[in-house]
């Protein structure tokens, strides 16, 4: 018990660890990348160059929010905030998405102006080289840091990679309006400034709408609450994973419950040793710590059991609104029945327990049926 604890605060501790120094690298690289564009945008006299070291400018805040989160998220709860301090980092990413935003409008407006007062670009091959070797950089970078972000399981990282990776082609189209220049002699300056302004107005407005749904809560994805019942169905034992609920307390700083259907056989002393099991192999794997986890007891040696099992199965899937049915255990002695299921949000839930519980009465009169209202709230 002591050891589990112990190995999920050494990966804890390993995992921030490694989310700021890949932060620390993307910082440092994004800001020699704005000294440099800024430099060449400056000399050059390019909006376009100038625009996408804006661009680098705000991936660099990023990854300052990144640290901010890992850091919060990694403080020693207190009595006053039990479950720590990481959603203090969604304040800070506020004011970055509206940094970010009122960065991409000033630089529309910039580029608009270029478009009715055009001024010529002057391009050296010292500028050209410049752009291409920061273009080589941001690919780098990217893979890199996205790389890390699927090592630790970070969504901040993954998505600062691919961000990166997309700014790489952003660069691409400054490059090639500098050779278009070059060759053509015709100025695309300020049309690709527009553009690479909404491309920052565009990750402004996700930026602030993502922190509001963090705020909120929202959905887990499909694929996080597929994985974790993945996780805790490769447990021999392990009948079934069920009440899946995932909840964030900040960046990195997911916690979440779940219901394990076990033989009705097992003892208390199995039960505790694979729920921690279970819960060491989840975080280890996917950052997430179960703060609980749940037993349903499964009918092992009772073929009457079994088939009152599927009798009701298939009269609550015969509605829509059921989305799923677990949980079930049938007491032949002491007659009764209990099971939980799933219902959509399109069904009121008090007409549905009513409408499940005269059908399972029906069928089995002289047993107490308890049925458990489940909410939607992972994809199944």
């Amino acid at each position: 018990m002591k050891e589990d604890s112990n190995e999920i605060a050494v990966l804890a501790a390993k995992r921030e660890k490694s989310i700021v120094k890949t932060s620390v690298i993307g910082i440092i690289t994004n800001l020699f990348l704005v000294g440099f564009k800024a430099f060449v945008g400056l000399v050059s006299n390019s909006i376009a160059v100038i625009l996408d070291a804006v661009n680098n400018l705000s991936d660099a805040l990023s990854s300052v929010v990144t640290i901010i989160g890992a850091k919060l998220g990694a403080k020693q709860p207190d009595k006053k905030h039990p479950l720590g301090y990481g959603r203090i980092e969604y304040l800070s990413s506020m004011i970055v998405a509206a940094l970010v935003l009122y960065a991409g409008i000033t630089s529309l407006v910039e580029s608009v102006k270029n478009i009715i007062h055009p001024q010529a670009a002057d391009y050296s091959t010292v500028s050209i080289v410049i752009i291409s070797v920061a273009i080589a950089v941001k690919l780098i970078l990217g893979m890199y840091v996205k790389k890390q972000g699927k090592k630790v399981n970070s969504g901040a990282l993954v998505a600062s990679g691919s961000d990166a990776l997309f700014d790489a082609i952003l660069s691409s189209s400054v490059l090639a309006s500098a050779v278009i220049f070059l060759i053509f002699d015709i100025s695309l300056e300020a049309y690709v400034g527009v553009i690479i302004a909404g491309f920052i107005i565009k990750a402004g407005i996700e930026m602030m709408i993502e922190t509001l749904n963090d705020i909120i809560g929202k959905r887990e994805d499909s694929d996080t609450s597929k994985e974790l019942k993945r996780i805790v169905c490769e447990e021999e034992s392990v009948l079934g994973a069920y009440d899946i609920t995932l909840f964030n307390y900040g960046p990195n700083k997911n916690y979440g419950s779940v219901h394990v259907e076990l033989p009705d056989t097992m003892s208390v002393s199995d039960v505790d040793k694979i729920t921690r099991k279970i819960q060491t192999d989840v975080f280890r794997k996917t950052g997430i710590i179960l703060t609980g986890i749940g037993v349903y007891s499964f009918n092992t040696s009772d073929d009457e059991a079994a088939k009152m099992r599927n009798v009701i199965r298939r009269t609550v899937m015969s509605h829509d609104w059921a989305l799923q049915m677990h949980g079930f255990y049938a007491d032949i002695d002491k007659k009764n029945i209990r099971f939980d299921v799933v219902l959509s949000f399109d069904i009121d839930k008090k007409t549905a327990i009513k409408t499940l519980y005269e059908e399972a009465c029906a069928l089995y009169p002289d047993y107490e049926i308890m049925i458990i209202p489940d909410v939607d709230v992972t994809d199944l």
